[in-house]
């Protein structure tokens, strides 16, 4: 069984070297100490979220806290190219169970997307909230697949700032379920942002959809089924893993 992992703020382990001793505190020591009732003896792993991850064995529990000293360092590198989920809103906690799954499969940002068709509308303090409510979700769910590196969380964008993203990036998908080109047969760049485009419920509004393809997205399909929000977004990024980072 893989070792337990906890994250700390970025830049917390720059310095930390094998043999010296790191001090686990805060909620992570807590949920360590309490929770998972971490015993003297046991190794666990600690990282930043940026890729800097360290590997050692508990020296002393408080209830608290731990004090671990440090057996290995490492850094893991940079993903190029990076993916890039783009989710937008939807209703219940079906956008939770997507960035959830894939944070699990590897993705490297989640933007979240008002599209003209969802329900859910994020402003003012709700809107910070439910933000707030994604950001944990990723968390949670970068420990539970014991990633060193978090995905990083955007700003909420509206479509016309999602066609201005969709420039700046390498290449971009929009997955729809009137595509003739199947997004298993792209052949991905090397490098750059690739983004993956999931409307909401009721679909992508047509002019969305042509906007996105006038900013030089590809309209494609995953398959002959029609996919919930939930699931479209962790399905394309297992095709796209499959091409490039699971061989």
């Amino acid at each position: 069984m893989s070792l337990a992992l906890y994250l700390v703020p970025a830049g917390t382990l720059d310095a930390t070297a094998a043999g010296d001793l790191v001090v686990l505190d805060g909620a992570e020591g807590r949920h360590a100490a309490t929770v998972r009732r971490t015993r003297t003896g046991e190794q666990l792993r600690i990282a930043d979220g940026a890729g800097r991850v360290v590997t050692g064995t508990v020296e002393s529990v408080d209830r608290a806290e731990l004090t671990l000293r440090v057996d290995d360092v490492a850094t893991a590198p940079e993903p190029s190219p990076r993916f890039v989920l783009v989710q937008a809103l939807a209703k219940g906690d079906r956008d939770d169970q997507a960035i959830e799954a894939a944070t699990e499969l590897g993705v490297d940002e989640v933007v979240p997307w008002q599209a003209g068709r969802s329900i859910v509308q994020w402003r003012g303090d709700r809107g910070e909230k439910a933000w707030r409510k994604w950001d944990a979700v990723l968390v949670g769910a970068t420990k539970q697949s014991r990633r060193p590196r978090r995905p990083v969380l955007a700003p909420v964008v509206t479509t016309a700032g999602l066609a201005a993203r969709i420039g700046t990036g390498a290449t971009a998908y929009v997955l729809h379920e009137d595509a003739d080109v199947p997004l298993a047969a792209q052949e991905l760049p090397d490098d750059g942002d690739v983004l993956l485009v999931v409307g909401p419920e009721g679909g992508i509004a047509p002019e969305e959809l042509e906007a996105l393809r006038s900013a030089g997205a590809h309209v494609v399909r995953l398959g002959d089924t029609v996919l919930r929000s939930s699931s479209a977004g962790p399905a394309a990024l297992a095709v796209l893993s499959a091409a490039t980072r699971w061989r």
